[in-house]
């Protein structure tokens, strides 16, 4: 009698394995699938600009900053035009990625930056720019104006301490913004007090610390209190004042 119950008692432990593996191997194969449908959060498939933000997204971003030609696929993969320019410069402020967007609306001109930077932009216009200025005015923006990308000189232009991220491409300063209706919304006019234009500074702000490394607002200290800074330094968590 004892010898029948432990043979049962022993198929009993063996079937529940066998189940338990089937569960598992199920589970995996749900997974899959799953990841296959959202790529977003699938850290082994190619980054898109195309896909929706999701939990790989920043991992993928960051891996990109030192791999130019992976960068550069991710704009050819999402169809998004750009020149590849050849590098200049020396020193500290040798630009071995010049990146130019192709038909981004930033004025007076398309500056280059490093691809990491014309990533970030584009994923923030697809994002954040254009779906903000369409809920708060009912128009997207026609045009942003930068005050420039490269800069050789150290931080705050001093004669020693650490290099800006301008010295090599890899900011951009904006200092405002005109929708396709006409209405102009300056960073320096328009961040104090309250109204949509605030409100649309303080969301595309936010929108920016998505997908940048450092966003600096005129919250951040009286030198940015008329443009918006933007990098891409090379860091593993953001800095978003």
């Amino acid at each position: 009698m004892n010898f029948t119950l432990s043979r049962r008692i022993g198929k009993f432990v063996f079937d529940r394995r066998v189940v338990m593996l089937l569960l598992v191997i199920g589970l995996l194969v749900a997974g899959r699938s799953w990841l296959a449908d959202h790529p977003e959060h699938n850290p082994w498939a190619p980054l898109s600009l195309d896909h929706p933000t999701g939990w790989a997204t920043e991992r993928k971003l960051l891996a990109l900053r030192s791999d130019v030609p992976a960068c550069r696929a991710v704009l050819e993969r999402s169809a998004v035009s750009f020149t590849a320019l050849e590098p200049a410069g020396e020193g500290e402020c040798r630009r071995d990625d010049r990146t130019r967007l192709g038909d981004y609306p930033l004025n007076p001109d398309t500056p280059a930056t490093t691809c990491p930077v014309a990533v970030a932009m584009e994923l923030w216009k697809r994002n954040s720019l254009d779906p903000v200025a369409k809920e708060i005015f009912g128009s997207k923006v026609a045009r942003v104006e930068h005050m420039g990308a490269y800069s050789c000189r150290r931080m705050y232009g001093r004669d020693d301490g650490p290099w800006s991220e301008h010295a090599t491409a890899n900011a951009l300063d904006i200092g405002g913004f005109v929708l396709e209706d006409g209405t102009r919304i300056s960073v320096l006019a328009d961040w104090p007090g309250e109204g949509d234009k605030q409100r649309f500074l303080r969301e595309v702000r936010d929108g920016a610390c998505t997908v940048f490394a450092t966003v600096l607002s005129p919250d951040y200290n009286a030198a940015h209190a008329n443009h918006f800074h933007f990098d891409m330094y090379d860091r593993w968590t953001s800095v978003c004042r």
